[in-house]
Parts: C-alpha cells; structure tokens; sequence
C-alpha cells in the first residue's frame, strides 16, 4: 500500500437494521445486494470507489463531495424501503493517505475512515441518517438532529405515502403523479399533507445546503 499525499473525499457507508417485513435471510441480503448494485450503476459518474458490501450486510464507497453523496443515499433509503429493508447511514468526510481504489472500497487508509465506521457501529435508535464531521462538531450536531427528524417522520409512513413522496422528491408533479394513479390531483395533497411532505423536503433541502457549504470550505467538487 503506497501512502501519499493527503486528499480528501467523502465516505458513504451503510448497513442493514432488520427487516421490516421479516424477509428472510436470503431474500434479505438479495435485496442489499440489488439497490447497492443499482446505486453504482445509477450513480457511476459520482463515485470515485463504487459501493462495496464489506461484510454481508454493510458497504461503503467514496465520493469527490458530500452533495454528491447525499442522492446516492437517498436512492438507497427509498430502494430499500421499497423492499422492506432498513439501512443505517453514515456520510462524512475522509482524507486518504492511500490511493483511491476505482474497482472497489477496499484496502485504503485515512483518517475519517475509522471515525465513520464507528459511527456507524453505534447504533443509535433515534436516527437512520449519521454524520461524520471530524472538523466541525457543531455542524454534525445539527446534521444528526435532522437525521433524527427525517427518520421520525419516514416511521410514520404508509407504503403509499412513501411511494408518493419518493416520486414527488424525484421530480413528479401533484397532477402527473394524480393522473398515473388515477385519482385526483385532492388525493396526493392529502397523502403529501398526512406524510408530512413539506416538513420532510424542508429537513432535507437543509442537509442539503449543509452539505454545499461544506463542500465550499474543504474545496470539494463533483
């Protein structure tokens, strides 16, 4: 393993809580495998190492920013929501000392790494949504609170809040989405007003704004 001289990236890594439908192993971890596997080729073009499963049922992956990091998580929540699986995240800033590996997230060294995977080990009950922020503990702080708040908020979902609010933060219209159901443009209101969707877009346009400033002060760009 060649050391040089120090850049830094984010880091993405997840791994599975449980299942929240009592998928069995096999199902389970087919289902891990396929929104990592879709996330990579969804999301090639923005990760400088692809996701990589490490242990069964955690990956990790880099990417040049953390706003490019964040829809990649996203995708991922909703993915596997959809198969009834829930994942724990963590996004934070490294700074390798190794070179990057394009095939796989294996075999690189840095600090921030260790940081984030222990994060990660913790295994708070609050929140879905972790943060890893060795120079700005305020921030992380904050961060985490939104976390906490955006999990609150998705426990509370029905499959069709989910899916409505998964296809309006992905760009659908209240009277595309009423027409493809079709119902009324009434009904997506309500389901948008019962799954607290402005709330939710709210917290997450926050995170996101976070994350550019962070982006900004570290000179990281996608």
């Amino acid at each position: 393993m060649t050391m040089i001289a120090p850049s830094r990236y984010a880091v993405l890594m997840g791994d599975i809580v449980q299942s929240e439908r009592a998928l069995s192993p096999e199902v389970l971890h087919a289902a891990f495998n396929t929104a990592v596997e879709a996330a990579n080729s969804a999301h090639a073009a923005a990760l400088a190492s692809p996701l990589t499963i490490t242990l069964g049922d955690e990956f990790q992956g880099l990417t040049r920013s953390l706003s490019e990091a964040l829809p990649i998580l996203r995708d991922l929540r909703f993915a596997l929501l959809e198969a009834g699986v829930a994942c724990r995240f963590v996004l934070g800033l490294v700074e390798l000392r190794t070179e990057v590996n394009p095939d796989r997230a294996w075999n690189m060294m840095g600090p921030g790494l260790a940081r984030a995977r222990a994060r990660l080990g913790e295994k708070a009950d609050t929140t879905l949504y972790r943060f890893s922020l060795p120079d700005d503990g305020l921030t992380e702080t904050l961060l985490e609170a939104i976390g906490a708040g955006l999990s609150v908020i998705e426990r509370g979902w029905t499959d069709r809040q989910r899916q409505d609010i998964a296809a309006l933060l992905a760009g659908a219209t209240p009277k595309g989405l009423a027409k493809a159901r079709g119902v009324k443009v009434h009904s997506i209101y309500k389901v948008r007003s019962s799954g607290d969707y402005d709330a939710y877009d709210m917290q997450w346009q926050a995170v996101e704004s976070a994350l550019a400033a962070l982006d900004n002060r570290a000179g990281l760009t996608g």
